[in-house]
Formats: C-alpha cells, structure tokens, sequence
C-alpha cells in the first residue's frame, strides 16, 4: 500500500546513515508519508492512546520498581514509603495505578471499533490475532501488578484467581501450585508476579510491534470497510492523520490526568489500603473493573453440565469468552465490513456492547437471586453474538449499498452537508 520509499536523505551524513543503517527512512515511510484512508474519524485515534500508555505504563514501572520491594513483610510499607517519601512517588504511583484502567478504557475502546468497522476481516486476521494477544498479554501484566501492592483485595485476589486453575482435572492442582510456587500465595508468588509483571510489558512492546508491521502490510481499514483503490482515496499520514491522533491523545490524556490529580483512587478497591492478611476474608473480593465482565461470566455458571461441575463450567466459559476472540474473522460470514452498511448488525452490536456494560456492573455485585439469572442472560447473549448472531447475519442481512471507493463516499458526505447548508433556515443561509 505504501509503495516506493519518497525519503530523501538531505544531508551527509543523514545519507551516509541511510547507507548503513535507514532508520530515517523507515520512520519517514511508516509515520510521515505512509497513505491512509482520507476518511479516518476519531475512532481511528485509540492505536495512538494506546501506545502513547505503553510509554507511560513502562517508564513509571521502571521508576517504581527501583524503590519497591518484593517481600510480603515489605511490600505493603514500600508502596507507602513510595507514596510519602521517594520525590513525587505519589505521582508515579498514582499515573501507573490509574495508568493501567486507562489502558484498559483505550484497549476496550479499540476492539470494539474493530468490531464496528470490521478490522478484523480478510486480509487482517493476522492483525486481529496480535491484538487479541496484546489483550491477553495486558490482562496478565494487570492482574500480576494488582497483587504487588499486597493489600488485602490483592491477596485475596491473587488466592482466588489462582484457586480457578485447580478446576481443572489432572493438571489443574500442578498450575496452580506451579503459578503459586507453593500451596498457597506467598513470598514465592510474589517474587514469580513481581518478575513477571516487569517482563510482560516488555512482550506487550514486541507484539505491538509486529501487530504495526501487520498493519503496514495489509493496511488501515476505514469506516466504510471499502479497500484503497487509489491514490485520491488516501493522505499522507502526516500532518492528516497524526494531527487527528495528536487532538485524541490530547483529550484523553486531559480526563486522565483528571483522574491521577483529583480521583486518584476512584478506580481502586479501598480494602487494598489495608495489608494482606491470610486470616481475615473481605467481605466481597472483587478483581479491578476491567474484568468484572468475566468475572461475571464466571460466576453465572451455577449448575453441573454433563461431567463438568459448576466450578470448572464457569472457569472454561471465562477463558472461552476470550478464546473465541481469536476465531472472530471466520465466524462473521458477512461479506460487508463495516456497520455502517449493516442495520441489523448494527443494533445487534449496541447491544451487545451494553450486555457488556451489563456484566461489568453485575461482576462487582453479589452472585446471588437476580444478579445470577441476569448474569447467565448476559453470558448467553455474549457467546450468542459471536457463535450465532454473527454466522446466520452474514446469510440473511440485507445490507445498504456500499460505495464504490472511500472517494466517493467522502464527496457523498461533503454533498449532504453542503445541502443542509443551503436549506432555509439554516444559520449560513
């Protein structure tokens, strides 16, 4: 898509670099002239977030990590000698807490704009499958650094997060002793999360890179879902699209800082100001919001199913509701991308996006009367969407008529809005 490199190297020893070395080059080709659709909107914005928060994520752990210490009769004070003693500790602190939900708040943001648009089709599934395992891999690093404070939700989360892989028979006892280091979580679980929660954002990185080069290969999709057939249906990535990525980043970078500054514990869990104590149960142990969905789906699972008991049910329907991610550009048999051409998808999809909402809210209530019969509607609707809604609309959906180019469609929308100007009454008239 990107076709010949336009670089030209304008000095001596920026040429005498290209020769040996054309880093330049390839920056000036994947993010100053590299074509992209003309028709990005702000949707298009979250890839930026997202990397600009796998900066901050990374710098902050390196800072923290230096004063942190990994020992269950250490951690909870180093985290507080953290907050009051080390030079702006509180805010390093407070910009990696807040750090991660804002993450997760882009990332969701992200998937569920490639499910309106499509992103994940042919020829893209590659870069779908990376970004499924960007998720996974944020997913674990979350749940390793939420245990390194050592606060009571901390402990008791690490205790029954791990306890879920006992469910499973024959080898189920062996990962969780082998996740723990021991029988129970201890000084060996902590030394394993502390590890591994410094090298997962370092795999995050990786990933991310190849998920870009996937991305430059098969190139950017766009909102109607039409590939580029011309030179008239892109721009160059700068200044169009990184200005657009730059006013995103801004404004989201604003309601974080919101949060760091004047609600930093908002998104937390107050028990885990508390320390870790094996002897004294919360009242209700909670992971952070970003998985209350699958906690949600978890917990609906309440009865035995064949051979399977609740327990190991609910453990496979919490890892197949992310699991199926990987299968979704073959399971949408539509050979339309984008909603926007798609009604029924299109109402299929928002309601979709609030059963999740749905799940989210009953994940932080108690797994008991109505809560549990709506958390099995919600768990039902979700694989429903991806196992069944998705593979029959792609056989019976009639869509809208699809643009023959993204030129097209943009002089389309120009027109309309030109015709709206000239109605009477209108305020330019």
């Amino acid at each position: 898509m990107s076709g010949h490199s336009t670089y030209q190297p304008s000095t001596g020893i920026s040429k005498w670099v290209d020769s040996r070395l054309p880093l330049p080059r390839m920056i000036h080709d994947s993010f100053i002239a590299y074509p992209v659709p003309r028709n990005l909107n702000y949707a298009y914005t979250f890839g930026a977030m997202l990397s600009v928060m796998l900066v901050v994520q990374i710098v902050t752990g390196i800072v923290l990590a230096m004063h942190y210490a990994a020992s269950t009769g250490l951690a909870f004070d180093s985290v507080e000698k953290i907050m009051r003693d080390v030079n702006h500790g509180w805010l390093l602190r407070y910009l990696h807490s807040n750090g991660a939900s804002f993450f997760f708040v882009a990332v969701y943001a992200h998937i569920g704009r490639g499910l309106y648009y499509g992103s994940y089709k042919a020829p893209r599934e590659i870069l779908w499958i990376l970004g499924v395992v960007i998720y996974l891999l944020m997913m674990a690093t979350g749940f390793m650094g939420y245990v390194l404070p050592w606060g009571q939700m901390s402990f008791w989360g690490a205790t029954v997060i791990t306890g879920f892989f006992s469910a499973f028979p024959l080898v189920g006892e062996w990962i969780q002793q082998f996740l723990l280091g021991g029988f129970a979580v201890d000084q060996p679980t902590l030394n394993r999360f502390f590890s591994l929660h410094y090298l997962l954002p370092f795999m995050i990185a990786g990933v991310v890179v190849l998920h870009l080069w996937a991305l430059h290969v098969t190139g950017q999709t766009n909102p109607t879902g039409v590939e580029v057939k011309t030179k008239t249906d892109t721009v160059a990535f700068t200044p169009y699209a990184t200005l657009k990525d730059a006013l995103g980043v801004a404004v989201f970078l604003l309601v974080y800082a919101w949060f760091v500054f004047y609600l930093p514990n908002f998104l937390g869990h107050p028990d885990n100001y508390i320390p870790a104590d094996a002897l004294k149960t919360p009242a209700h142990i909670v992971p952070e919001w970003y998985y209350l969905p699958f906690y949600a789906m978890l917990r609906a699972i309440t009865f035995n199913i064949w051979f399977i008991d609740s327990k190991l049910g609910g453990v496979l329907v919490m890892f197949g509701s992310i699991i199926i991610l990987f299968f979704l550009p073959w399971l949408d048999t539509s050979k339309v991308r984008s909603a926007v051409y798609r009604p029924w998808y299109k109402l299929f999809y928002w309601l979709f996006v609030a059963n999740a909402v749905m799940l989210g809210w009953l994940g932080s209530q108690p797994a008991e009367g109505l809560y549990t019969a709506l958390s099995q509607f919600g768990t039902l609707y979700y694989f429903g969407f991806f196992l069944v809604i998705m593979p029959l609309l792609g056989l019976f959906e009639t869509p809208r008529r699809i643009p023959n180019s993204i030129t097209e469609a943009v002089l389309a929308t120009k027109n309309k809005s030109d015709m709206e100007k000239l109605k009477p009454g209108h305020a330019s008239a």
